[in-house]
C-alpha cells in the first residue's frame, strides 16, 4: 500500500472520494504515480483508508472516466500512460482563477451559486430514511447507467418537461456535469474537432485539453452559437448551450436550432451536444423544447444535471446518448458501478415521481425572479444608461457600462470581496475591442441583502 498514504480528512466539507481523487492527481503530476502502475484494488484500499467501497470506486472511476487511469477488466486501474505527463490540469490563460472560499466574500455574485436556504429539507429526509430502510439491496453494487428505476423515471420527466425522446436505457447517470463530459469525449472519435462557444464554458475547455481533444472557438451571437461560422469550421462535434447560452444568456431560436441540426445531419459521425445546464428557470416566458426532441437523425448528445434545480451537493447528472453510441458507452464503461450512490438515485427517483420536484421548481423559479427583479431595479438606479442582458432565464445576466474596462471592473470588484468575472474570462479569443461587460450571479444573494449588494459593487466599480 506504499503508494497510497495520505490521511482522509473525514471532517472536512468536501467529500472523501473528491479528496482521494485530487490526491492521486497530485500524486501522478510529482511523479510519484508512474506510467503502467498498479493501484491498490478498490477492496484493499478501503481497508487501508477506512473508508466504504463506494468512496474508492467513485474516485477510480472518475479518474478512470477522464483519462488519467487505465481500467483492466480482472486485473485493476494503472496509472494512464497518456496522461502522466499531463496530469495536472492544464488552465487556459484566459481561464477564470478558482475563487476563494465562499465564506470570504461579502456578496456572492459567482455564477455557480444556487440558493439552499429553500431545499425541501423535510421531504428529502423523510423519502431518504424510507430509502433505506425498505431496500437492503441498495448496499450492493449498481448498474454503471444507473438504477433502471430512476432512468425511466427521467425518461418520462424529460419527455414530458423537456421534449426530449429516449428510451431509459438512452440514458448514463453520472456524478455530476464535468465527470459526464469527460466520459462523453472518451466515446468520440480521438481525431475528432470539437466546435466550442466563444465566449463559453471554461469548464468543457478544460476537459478537452486533459484529453488532448482539438478545438475550435465558434463565435456567440444573440441567437447563439452562429451556425455559418460552424458549417465553415472542419469540427465534428460542436457543443451548444441553446436554452441560456453560457455566459451571453441567449436563447437560440428555432430557425437557428434547425440550422445546426441540419449541419449535424449533413455528414456521418457529426453530433450536437446539448447541454440543458439551467433551462428550468425562466422568467419570461416557457422555454422552448430541447434541440434533442427536433432531432430525427439521432445526432444530439443531451445532457442536464439536478444541481443547479436541487443542490450542487446534490451530484446527480445525466447524459441521454444516441443509440449509435450506446455501444461505444457499454465496452467502455458498463464494466463500472454508477458514480451515484444508489440511495441517492432512489431519493431522487421518489421526490421525482411523488410530485415533489416540480413544486420545488416552482418554488425556486418565483424566489429567484424576486432576487433577479430587485438586482435589476437596484442597478438600473445606480448604473443610469448601463444595458442588462440575458436576465430572462437562468441564474445570471450581463451588466455592460459602455466606454469602460471589463476587467479592470471586475478586479477591482474581487478586491473588494464581491466575485464577478468580466465577459473577457469567458472568451476563448480576445474581443477586438474592450468590453465593459461583467457576469453577474445572483442564485447567491439573500432577497434581504441585495439593495446593499448593488450598493457596494458600485462602490467598487467606482465613477469613470
Amino acid at each position: 500500500m506504499e503508494s497510497i498514504t495520505f490521511k482522509l480528512q473525514k471532517e472536512a466539507k468536501s467529500p472523501l472520494y473528491q479528496q482521494l481523487y485530487h490526491y492521486i492527481i497530485g500524486e501522478m503530476a510529482a511523479g510519484r504515480l508512474r506510467e503502467g502502475e498498479k493501484l491498490p484494488s478498490k477492496r484493499a484500499l478501503c481497508a487501508h483508508l477506512g473508508v466504504s467501497q463506494s468512496t474508492v470506486e467513485t474516485a477510480y472511476g472518475m479518474l478512470a472516466a477522464e483519462g488519467y487511469l487505465r481500467a483492466v477488466p480482472k486485473s485493476g486501474y494503472y496509472v494512464s500512460a497518456a496522461l502522466e505527463k499531463t496530469a495536472r490540469p492544464l488552465l487556459s490563460p484566459r481561464q477564470p482563477a478558482a475563487e476563494p472560499d465562499r465564506r470570504s466574500w461579502r456578496y456572492d455574485f459567482s455564477t455557480g451559486a444556487v440558493d439552499t436556504s429553500l431545499f425541501p429539507y423535510a421531504s428529502w429526509a423523510r423519502i431518504s430514511r424510507e430509502v433505506i430502510s425498505r431496500d437492503p439491496q441498495l448496499l450492493q453494487r449498481g448498474q454503471a447507467q444507473g438504477d433502471a428505476e430512476l432512468r425511466q423515471t427521467l425518461a418520462a420527466f424529460l419527455r414530458e418537461y423537456r421534449g426530449v425522446c429516449c428510451r431509459a436505457e438512452q440514458i448514463v447517470v453520472g456524478a455530476g456535469l464535468e465527470y459526464l463530459l469527460s466520459v462523453l469525449v472518451q466515446l468520440l472519435p480521438e481525431k475528432s474537432v470539437f466546435a466550442v462557444e466563444d465566449p463559453g464554458y471554461g469548464a468543457l475547455w478544460q476537459t478537452l485539453r486533459n484529453h488532448r481533444r482539438r478545438m475550435v472557438p465558434i463565435p456567440v451571437d444573440g441567437g447563439g452559437m452562429q451556425a455559418e461560422a460552424l458549417v465553415k469550421s472542419r469540427a465534428q462535434i460542436a457543443y451548444v448551450t441553446p436554452s441560456h447560452q453560457f455566459p451571453m444568456g441567449s436563447t437560440m431560436p428555432v430557425g437557428r436550432r434547425s440550422r445546426l441540426l441540419q449541419w449535424a445531419a449533413a455528414r456521418p459521425g457529426r453530433y450536437l451536444i446539448e447541454d440543458d445546464y439551467d433551462s428550468e428557470f425562466r422568467y419570461a416566458s416557457r422555454p422552448i423544447p430541447a434541440m434533442q426532441g427536433m432531432d430525427p437523425e439521432g445526432r444530439v448528445i443531451y445532457i442536464g444535471t439536478f444541481s443547479r434545480s436541487i443542490a450542487p451537493g446534490i451530484r446527480a447528472a445525466y447524459l441521454v446518448l444516441p443509440e449509435t453510441l450506446l455501444p461505444v458507452y457499454r465496452e467502455r464503461f458498463g464494466f463500472a458501478a454508477s458514480t451515484v450512490s444508489r440511495f441517492e438515485q432512489q431519493t431522487l427517483r421518489l421526490f421525482l415521481e411523488q410530485g415533489l420536484y416540480g413544486r420545488h421548481l416552482r418554488r425556486m423559479t418565483l424566489h429567484y425572479r424576486k432576487k433577479q427583479q430587485l438586482l435589476t431595479q437596484e442597478l438600473r438606479r445606480r448604473f443610469p444608461g448601463a444595458e442588462l442582458a440575458g436576465q430572462e432565464a437562468g441564474l445570471h445576466f450581463l451588466l455592460t457600462l459602455p466606454g469602460r474596462d471589463g476587467a479592470a471592473m471586475a478586479a477591482r470588484c474581487r478586491a473588494e470581496g464581491l466575485p464577478v468575472r468580466a465577459l473577457s474570462d469567458y472568451r476563448m479569443k480576445p474581443a477586438e475591442a474592450p468590453e465593459g461587460t461583467l457576469v453577474l450571479g445572483f442564485a447567491g444573494l439573500r432577497l434581504e441583502e441585495i439593495p446593499a449588494a448593488a450598493a457596494a459593487l458600485q462602490a467598487a466599480i467606482g465613477e469613470k
